[in-house]
């Protein structure tokens, strides 16, 4: 059990270290408002294969957002903002449904944090684009992430999760009835 612990906080290391590098090299248009296009956000996915990496993504968005032009507000409540994301992500077994809370979370929450940072006050314009950019990166990337690491990490981590579970479960009721 223990060796679960560790080998869940280096995934979640590994996730925020991935958060970071795959939002920094693309400069400002991971950080403003208008057009936001951010990577990173297909990793947004695991939390609905592993739950655990709710905890990482946090942190990864926390480090990247220490050079967002919306200073500490962006830094505090965009982070918040995935936490929560991540967490309802956690709690929906389908990724296509899974999908739908950063997406969705981001594009009604960031402009409001600009809006309180900035005086930025195109919300709609704003809510649109990320509704735009995070759709096409979560479900475009996130997804077939999703399936990936299903198929090629998750074995190699090998630490339980909710999809492990199901399909242990009805391993066990298909062989005790069989």
């Amino acid at each position: 059990m223990k060796n679960n612990y560790t080998k869940m906080i280096a995934v979640n290391a590994l996730v925020a270290a991935l958060y970071v590098v795959l939002t920094m090299p693309f400069g400002v248009i991971t950080t403003s408002s208008g057009f936001q296009f951010r990577p990173a956000e297909a990793l947004t996915i695991l939390p609905a294969l592993m739950p655990y990496t709710v905890i990482g993504l946090t942190i990864g968005c926390a480090i990247s957002n220490l050079v967002s032009a919306f200073g500490i507000a962006d830094i505090i409540l965009g982070s918040l903002t995935t936490l929560v994301a991540a967490f309802l992500t956690s709690k929906i077994k389908n990724p296509f449904v899974a999908a739908i809370p950063p997406v969705v979370l981001n594009a009604a929450f960031l402009p409001l944090i600009w809006m309180i940072a900035a005086s930025d006050i195109a919300y709609w314009v704003n809510a649109g684009s990320l509704l735009l950019t995070q759709g096409v990166v979560i479900f475009g990337l996130g997804i077939p992430l999703y399936y990936i690491f299903k198929k090629y990490v998750l074995p190699q981590v090998n630490i339980p999760s909710i999809v492990n579970k199901g399909e242990k479960q009805k391993t066990e009721e298909s062989s005790q009835n069989g």
